[in-house]
């Protein structure tokens, strides 16, 4: 296997030289040669690098998009023939949004971490989204329309949201009339795109109390204070509960956000692909949420 290829992949990975030294136990110097090499060899520069960052150039993604389909496939050639496994180990970084981690992750990793007594799991919640590459994430799990294609992405279920109010909130007579009521709405989550029967329509306001917590956002509806357009995933059980109910059920949230698990290009570790499979058989074929 040339080694400056498989250098070449662990420098996108973690998106530093001085990173991928580590993880190759070569200087930083060495990497910046050794990539400089794999360029002169090949004719093109693969990296713009400056002083506080480095990226792709165009041919340098294709490159490297084909290259790690390469390396992936050899590592799997070479387990099968020497009858390895790889047994999942060592330190595990994963992000997830506050509200979804704590719903749905953390309840449900005791069988993970029995299984693999051997990982290391550091479990990082925040609403906003993280630096997968930056801060080296292993896997980060995103609510949202798409996945950039900087990343790797694996789509775990589907986000379905629904307009909903306590029951003792007065609820509006149509979609016009919700311009009228009091909306909540976390800071970047509007405006709301919702579909129904006779079209989409956009409500686009300020939200009646601003804050940036999605868990503020819910706990405001809970007492009456609004409607909100909210996941499944985080009302589900309310709904069941009574505690809220649906508010103008023929309009939803669009039916492009979705549940994807995220991690950098390339090959993954066998952690990695061991907590990816665990969580899509914990949510399919439907979440629970979705029952």
């Amino acid at each position: 296997m040339d080694t400056d290829i498989v250098l070449f992949a662990e420098v996108v990975r973690t998106a530093s030289l001085s990173a991928a030294g580590r993880s190759m136990g070569i200087s930083p110097a060495m990497v910046s040669k050794r990539i400089a090499r794999l360029e002169a060899r090949l004719g093109v520069r693969l990296l713009n690098r400056t002083t506080r960052r480095l990226d792709l150039t165009a041919r340098g993604a294709a490159y490297h998009r084909d290259m790690v389909e390469i390396l992936a496939a050899i590592r799997d050639a070479e387990a099968r023939v020497s009858d390895r496994t790889d047994t999942p180990a060592g330190p595990l970084r994963v992000s997830a949004p506050t509200s979804f981690g704590r719903l749905h992750i953390a309840p449900h990793l005791k069988p993970f971490l029995d299984a693999y007594p051997a990982i290391e799991l550091d479990l990082d919640l925040s609403d906003g989204f993280s630096d997968v590459i930056g801060d080296r994430l292993d896997l980060a799990i995103r609510i949202a329309p798409a996945v950039p294609p900087s990343l790797t992405g694996h789509r775990l279920a589907d986000s379905r949201r629904v307009l909903c109010a306590a029951p003792s909130y007065s609820a509006p007579r149509d979609a016009a009339d919700l311009m009228e009521h009091c909306l909540l709405a976390a800071k970047g989550q509007m405006p709301w795109r919702l579909a129904g029967p006779g079209g989409d329509v956009t409500i686009d306001r300020p939200s009646y109390v601003a804050t940036n917590s999605s868990e503020v956002v819910r706990e405001l509806t809970l007492a009456g204070v609004g409607i909100a357009l909210r996941s499944l995933w985080d009302v589900s059980a309310d709904l069941a509960g009574g505690r809220l109910v649906r508010i103008l059920p023929e309009l939803a949230g669009s039916a492009d956000v979705g549940i994807y698990a995220v991690h950098a290009r390339g090959p993954v570790s066998s952690g990695t692909s061991a907590l990816l499979d665990y969580l899509r058989d914990l949510w399919s074929p439907v979440p629970p949420w979705e029952s």
